[in-house]
């Protein structure tokens, strides 16, 4: 039988549907593979108990002869910015060490009502601060994968949601949630030769998801193809009265309705996206896409986004001052850490428990989001930033008059060693160039593996499309998830 870890979502709740395997041998091979890849620091907890709970209920429910629920024995990874009953919750850092909520987070629930098992809580980037998975308090996440040239350099799975992507490429779970506030989902789904999608924004619930962003941030899915990342979403999605930017509609039945065939679609390709210094690869590797969508029946045109440019220093102000709010509430005094000094006064807490409770990169956003929504600087960086947004959203709505979707890079490069730009954060924020203007928007986005670059390294393609859109963003996704026959894997190192 072919190995357990080795199935994808679907073959798994299709196998247990049909009794081919039990929902408990799945859980018991993943948690033992879990168990195993310690090295890559992929997770922060481990649930093994969750999982196996989760897998008997589904064993249950199929002896009994009833329904099972769509997620029925299909374990999973749970990025650790979701609130979780009772398990640990610290969004990488020191500051939420040992905080183990009361109260589960609606997307969570929504995957554990559906069947879903959890193997346990994913490595990230601290408050989802990072874009290589090296701010976290608690270690570097190792990406499964290493380059061909000689080199042992470990590399950098991507970020804020390095940990998931880690784990769905190593066949640590067959897939696991992601959020995405610039290009969280996106960046390291590419990096590690995995699909992710952002969904529009205020699809999926962000209540009892700790905040970073509270505008951008969106839960979406990481899974090894199209298909999977389309079941997932598909139960993670849904109106929640909890969340006053919850969208009141009905979830599509995405997974049923894929369609690779792209004939009388239009593909954009915006201009303003061949960025200086691109690799060739990348150049390479749009341009092979671009003759996929052709080859799929999709007419494509050129389209302008003129304040593309713009996308990048708007996300770096209006991030890092939402950033600043949401993240005052950490102050030693409720939970988490605190750091009293001896003879300390209040303010004097509060100073000492966030200077050793946040990291280098949170606090280098919260100073920049508290001096950007200063009354002296408010006007001239908020303000003008949110403007610019705004011509950014402007610049889709216009290219939609002429196109159904984009086709884009994921990001401008393959996954880097760790350590190589952690030093100059200007060259780490240059990841997102592809992935911020949709999340600015509030698009729906995914990332699918196109190929590899000389190195042997994963490249993505970036699918954007019109808000509530999925379906077409899915169905172009799987067409050049078709033709592009990806098939690599990292081998086994850990």
């Amino acid at each position: 039988m072919t190995d357990l870890t080795d199935l994808g979502i679907r073959d798994i709740r299709d196998g247990v549907r049909t009794g081919t395997f039990s929902a408990r041998e799945v859980a018991t091979a993943f948690n033992d593979a879990v168990s195993r890849a310690k090295p890559l620091n992929a997770f922060l907890v481990e649930t093994p108990d969750h999982a196996l709970a989760a897998a008997d209920a589904a064993d249950a429910a199929r002896a009994a002869g009833e329904e099972l629920k769509p997620l029925a024995g299909v374990p999973i990874g749970m990025k650790d910015l979701f609130c979780t009953k009772g398990v640990t919750t610290t969004a990488a850092s020191h500051i939420l060490e040992g905080f183990k909520p009361q109260y589960e987070s609606t997307v969570s629930q929504k995957l554990w009502d559906a069947g879903a098992g959890m193997l346990g809580k994913l490595n990230m980037d601290q408050f989802a601060m990072g874009s290589s998975n090296e701010t976290s308090a608690f270690g570097n996440v190792i990406s499964p994968w290493r380059s061909n040239d000689g080199s042992t350099a470990p590399l950098a799975p991507g970020g804020s949601s390095g940990g998931s992507s880690s784990a769905v490429a190593a066949r640590l779970c067959p897939g696991a949630t992601g959020t995405d506030t610039g290009g969280s989902i996106r960046q390291p789904a590419a990096f590690t030769g995995i699909s992710g999608i952002k969904p529009t924004y205020g699809r999926c619930s962000r209540w009892g998801t700790i905040a970073f962003a509270s505008s951008l941030d969106q839960a979406g899915p990481m899974a090894r193809d199209v298909r999977d990342c389309a079941i997932m979403l598909e139960a993670m999605s849904g109106f929640d009265a909890k969340d006053a930017t919850s969208l009141d509609l009905p979830v599509p039945q995405w997974e049923q309705s894929l369609n690779a065939n792209m004939a009388g679609k239009r593909v954009g390709i915006p201009r303003e996206y061949r960025v200086d210094n691109m690799p060739e690869e990348i150049e390479a590797l749009w341009q092979q896409g671009i003759a996929w969508m052709k080859d799929a029946g999709a007419e494509i045109v050129e389209v302008s986004l003129p304040h593309t440019k713009y996308a990048l220093p708007a996300y770096y102000i209006i991030a890092p001052a939402e950033a600043s709010s949401n993240l005052a509430r950490y102050d030693g005094v409720r939970y988490g850490l605190r750091d009293l000094p001896e003879g300390a006064n209040l303010q004097e807490m509060y100073a000492a428990t966030r200077a050793a409770g946040f990291g280098d990169e949170v606090k280098r956003r919260i100073l920049i989001g508290t001096y950007v929504l200063s009354a002296g600087f408010y006007d001239a960086y908020f303000t003008q930033a949110s403007k610019v947004r705004t011509l950014i959203a402007r610049d889709f709505e216009k290219a939609w008059e002429s196109c159904d979707v984009l086709l884009t890079p994921t990001a401008p490069s393959a996954a880097f060693a760790l350590g190589e730009k952690s030093a100059d954060p200007l060259a780490m924020y240059l990841n997102d160039v592809f992935t911020v203007p949709s999340s600015l928007a509030g698009l729906p986005a995914m990332s699918v593996p196109g190929g590899l670059d000389r190195k042997g390294l994963p490249l993505g393609l970036q699918v954007i499309g019109k808000a509530l859109d999925e379906q077409g963003v899915l169905n172009a996704a799987l067409a050049l998830e078709e033709r592009a026959g990806f098939a690599a894997r990292p081998q086994a190192w850990w």
